[in-house]
């Protein structure tokens, strides 16, 4: 590996470690000719994802868009940086497991939404907001009963769980 430093083209290795969950490895160089340190990130080379839009454009998946987004959603949220990050790991996975090299937009769309409506409701209802664009406040409405709804199944879920190891 090239050194940034000096460009001379020998270094070694001197620290290796996993990083982001196992899918990149951390490398700690030193430069052979001028003793400086840098480090290098190794990752599995991805193939090409392309997104179908509404309008039957494509273009690349982009991670740092839906990073961008999710990071809209949960704005003023007691959520970490940490955890939105693994969130959109945790999608980005979900979508190149489906080894098509197409996916439409409205798929992610829906993959994002199912699974915030797990990691935070008021992230949820601010994405559907944008991604349902509604039109007026009874969209939004019927998005809300929809949510409280569903909470309120699995609170039922849980508490016949709760009475049934009781009994």
């Amino acid at each position: 590996m090239k050194c940034p430093f000096c460009k001379k083209p020998d270094s070694r290795v001197i620290d290796s470690r996993a990083a982001d969950d196992g899918a990149t490895i951390r490398r700690r160089r030193e430069c052979g000719e001028c003793g400086r340190r840098f480090t290098t990130y190794e990752v599995v080379e991805k193939l090409p994802l392309m997104v179908v839009k509404r309008d039957n454009r494509r273009e690349p998946f982009n991670r740092d868009k839906l990073l961008t987004g999710i990071i809209r959603s949960c704005d003023k949220r007691d959520i970490s940086m940490e955890q939105i990050t693994n969130f959109v790991a945790e999608i980005e996975r979900d979508i190149r497991n489906r080894t098509e090299p197409e996916v439409p937009s409205e798929k992610i769309g829906e993959l994002v939404m199912e699974k915030l409506k797990d990691f935070d409701d008021v992230a949820y209802i601010r994405f559907a907001s944008v991604y349902r664009k509604f039109a007026d406040v009874s969209g939004f409405l019927d998005e809300l009963k929809e949510l409280q709804a569903r909470k309120k199944c699995e609170a039922d879920k849980v508490a016949q769980a709760e009475k049934g190891i009781k009994s």
